[in-house]
């Protein structure tokens, strides 16, 4: 009989700090997350998104046309294009051509 309360005891005292584990769990990926989009400036809807899928453990990792998209728009900036000329350096950076704009 004995055995048996120190059991329930046991699994009784387990159980009650699981949560508090769980609860830790979550604020840590919290603040992971948080500080991941802080860090890739996300901002509205953008940064929404990202915390949906963080906090859910879906991070999304990006791709690699995803990363030439990034350098060929930074480069774009860059070079202050606008309208057509971007559109068209775009096109080619993307494309993997080389793009020369004046």
């Amino acid at each position: 009989m004995r055995c048996l309360v120190a059991a329930l005891l046991i699994s009784t005292f387990t159980a009650a700090l699981q949560p508090a584990a769980a609860a830790n769990s979550q604020q840590d990926r919290m603040k992971t997350c948080n500080d991941n989009a802080a860090q890739k400036q996300l901002a509205g809807e953008s940064r929404k998104l990202y915390m949906k899928g963080c906090l859910a453990g879906r991070e999304q990792k990006s791709t690699a046309q995803q990363e030439k998209m990034k350098i060929c728009n930074a480069d774009a900036g860059t070079k202050q294009l606008k309208g057509d000329a971007r559109r068209s350096f775009m096109k080619q950076c993307l494309g993997g051509g080389s793009a020369t704009t004046h």
